[in-house]
């Protein structure tokens, strides 16, 4: 349950991201594209954060804690890079 909110919030962010990069687009025509690469690099940082409480905090292994930290950061970056490529 706790990754699926976790995606969710990864898309909600990249949703965020993408209206902001719209509404920019036309003062500033690289917006869609700063917009998509701060998205990942924020996404990131807190994919990798939360990988750090459950290795650090929560007692899991950094071999455990991987997979997770490559789905949650992958699915809504991946959303993303597709997004950018069909849509801006």
């Amino acid at each position: 349950m706790r990754t699926s909110l976790f995606i969710l919030a990864g898309f909600m962010l990249l949703a965020a991201a993408f209206i902001l990069g719209k509404l920019f687009h036309e003062n500033y025509p690289a917006a869609p594209w700063v917009a998509t690469i701060t998205f990942l690099a924020l996404w990131l940082l807190l994919t990798g954060f939360n990988m750090w409480v459950g290795v650090n905090r929560a007692g899991y292994s950094a071999a455990e804690e991987l997979p997770v930290l490559l789905i949650l950061f992958g699915v809504p970056a991946l959303a993303a890079i597709l997004l950018k490529w069909k849509f801006f």
